[in-house]
């Protein structure tokens, strides 16, 4: 008999995402859904598909993936967006590997997962393969990262699936800015929090390696011009994440081996740029 999996969504007015995703897991043993008291019909979807619907205040990417992992049942662990989908080639490589009894060999699987963008699949730059370890031994994973990227690890060794996971992860370009607006803005608190410094080297120099990165290296090129937007958008991201990081330290007041002092601030003399 193979062990369970229980399929882990998290969700907030995903109305528009939350049937494609449970549809892809309903193979599952069992699903378990985490709301942020969605506005929309997100829950009542939810509860078309399963009992185990919980609400409860966001508390961060982090807090709500390790507030559904107590809440799960199963001995194995499916983390999945509202906005992603579970392949039929992944859900048939995970039914047969289980099936096989070859997953007690590991504490879990990562997989890729490829991107739906303006009308295409996205196949080369930084978007893919974005491997991803989603399918873990509940005892054995941790969630952790930093803010808003959450990542799971466990204790073991890890397989690969080579079946996709499906994310559609932006409406449109307004979308898309939107997110990055409040991303970096998550991303930049938890720097300070954490105690990065500003440096006007990560403000200056970062931006252009990720564009360097993502179009050359990583051959988001070959995307076309979906790949060079989504390029130019990353680059913009991470200049945005500097930039807030820089003001947040300003707005502090940090004067002593902070950003203020590092960045030309108020009453120091020197013209920041």
């Amino acid at each position: 008999m193979r062990e369970k999996i229980s399929a882990c969504i998290t969700a907030c007015d995903e109305e528009r995402n939350i049937r494609r995703c449970l549809e892809s897991v309903k193979w599952a043993d069992e699903i378990v859904v985490v709301d942020s008291f969605s506005k929309d019909r997100t829950v009542e979807i939810c509860r078309e598909y399963t009992d185990r619907v919980y609400q409860h205040a966001w508390m961060g990417y982090i807090g709500q993936k390790n507030l559904i992992k107590e809440l799960a049942n199963g001995p194995w662990l499916l983390f999945i967006d509202a906005d992603e989908e579970v392949s039929p080639a992944l859900r048939d490589e995970i039914l047969e590997t289980f099936e096989s009894g070859r997953n007690r060999d590991y504490a879990g699987f990562e997989f890729p997962r490829m991107v739906y963008y303006l009308g295409r699949w996205i196949r080369h730059g930084e978007w893919y393969p974005d491997i991803k370890l989603r399918l873990f031994r509940k005892d054995k994973g941790q969630c952790g990262g930093n803010e808003p990227h959450d990542r799971t690890t466990v204790d073991g060794p890890v397989g690969r699936l080579k079946g996709h996971l499906y994310h559609y992860t932006y409406d449109d370009i307004y979308d898309q800015i939107k997110t990055m607006n409040e991303f970096s803005s998550i991303a930049a608190r938890s720097m300070k929090e954490a105690g990065y410094p500003f440096l006007w080297r990560d403000l200056l120099f970062r931006p252009p390696w990720r564009l360097f990165k993502a179009l050359i290296l990583k051959r988001g090129i070959l995307d076309g011009l979906r790949g060079v937007i989504i390029a130019l958008c990353s680059s913009f991201g991470v200049f945005l994440k500097y930039a807030k990081l820089m003001e947040l330290y300003l707005a502090s007041g940090d004067k002593g081996g902070g950003a203020a002092e590092r960045a030309g601030g108020p009453g120091d003399g020197r013209q920041g740029g």
